[in-house]
C-alpha cells in the first residue's frame, strides 16, 4: 500500500459549509473552497430549494473571512453562469473579477478556479490561465482506471477530480490510487448533506481518511506545486 495524497474541495460558499468546515477542523483536514465572490451580500441571501427538501442559502460578505480561515479559497467566478455560452468578454469579466475580488478581501493570491456546472472549453481555459490562475478544476469524473495523477491530460487548466464525495465508488477509487501512489481528489456541495444521517456519514468518512495512515491531507497547490501562474498559457 503507497502513500497518497487527498485533496478536497467544494462549491458556492453557502451556509452549510459552516457545519462542514467543523467537521474538517475536528479531524485537521485541509480543502479549499470555492467561491462566488459577487453573490455575497450584506446579509445572508434568500436562498433556494435543493430538491425540493432543504432550503439552502448564501453566507453573508461579513462573514466569510472567519468561517473560512485557516482554508483555502479559489475563484468560481464572479457570478455562477456556464462560461461557454455567454459572450467571452463577460467570461473574461466574470473570471477577472471574481478572482480580484477575493484577492482584496482575503489579502492572499487566489490561484485556483473551478469551472461553474463544470461547464469550459479551450477558450475558457485559455482565458483562465492568462487571467493569473495556476489550476482549474473540472467536474469530469476520472475513470475507474486510476493511476494516482489527477488530470490525464496534464493540463493543470482541466483537473479532473476522482470523484464526487458522494459517488457509491469512493472507496474503490480511493484504493486504486493507494495501490498506485500519488493524489486522492474529491469535490462537492456542503448542501448536499440534507438529513443528520448525511452529516453522520460525511463525519465518519473524513474520520476514516483521516486515520488511514496511507493518507495525508494536501491543498492543490502544496501537491501539484504549480508556481508559473499568468505564463503563456498556450504555444
Amino acid at each position: 500500500m503507497n502513500a497518497i495524497k487527498v485533496v478536497q474541495c467544494w462549491d458556492d460558499g453557502v451556509v452549510d459549509d459552516i457545519r462542514l468546515i467543523e467537521i474538517l477542523r475536528k479531524h485537521r483536514a485541509k480543502a479549499s473552497f470555492n467561491l462566488n465572490f459577487g453573490y455575497f451580500g450584506a446579509v445572508r441571501d434568500e436562498g433556494w430549494n435543493y430538491r425540493d427538501v432543504k432550503r439552502v442559502s448564501r453566507l453573508a460578505k461579513s462573514e466569510i473571512r472567519d468561517v473560512y480561515e485557516g482554508f483555502l479559497v479559489a475563484n468560481h467566478g464572479f457570478t455562477h453562469p456556464h462560461l461557454p455560452q455567454i459572450p467571452i468578454d463577460e467570461a473574461v469579466s466574470c473570471i477577472r473579477q471574481g478572482k480580484d475580488a477575493l484577492e482584496q478581501h482575503f489579502g492572499y493570491p487566489v490561484t485556483g478556479f473551478a469551472y461553474p456546472f463544470g461547464d469550459y472549453n479551450p477558450e475558457i481555459m485559455e482565458v483562465i490561465c492568462e487571467a493569473g490562475h495556476a489550476y482549474a478544476r473540472t467536474a469530469d469524473a476520472r475513470s475507474e482506471n486510476a493511476d494516482g495523477k489527477v488530470s490525464p491530460q496534464d493540463d493543470p487548466m482541466a483537473l479532473h477530480p476522482h470523484c464526487h464525495f458522494l459517488a457509491p465508488d469512493f472507496y474503490e477509487r480511493l484504493e486504486q490510487v493507494k495501490a498506485v501512489g500519488g493524489v486522492f481528489y474529491f469535490w462537492g456541495h456542503s448542501y448536499e448533506l440534507v438529513v443528520e444521517q448525511d452529516w453522520a456519514d460525511f463525519d465518519a468518512k473524513i474520520c476514516r481518511l483521516n486515520s488511514d495512515p496511507a493518507v495525508e491531507w494536501a491543498n492543490l497547490p502544496d501537491v501539484f506545486r504549480i508556481e508559473n501562474a499568468g505564463r503563456k498559457c498556450r504555444d
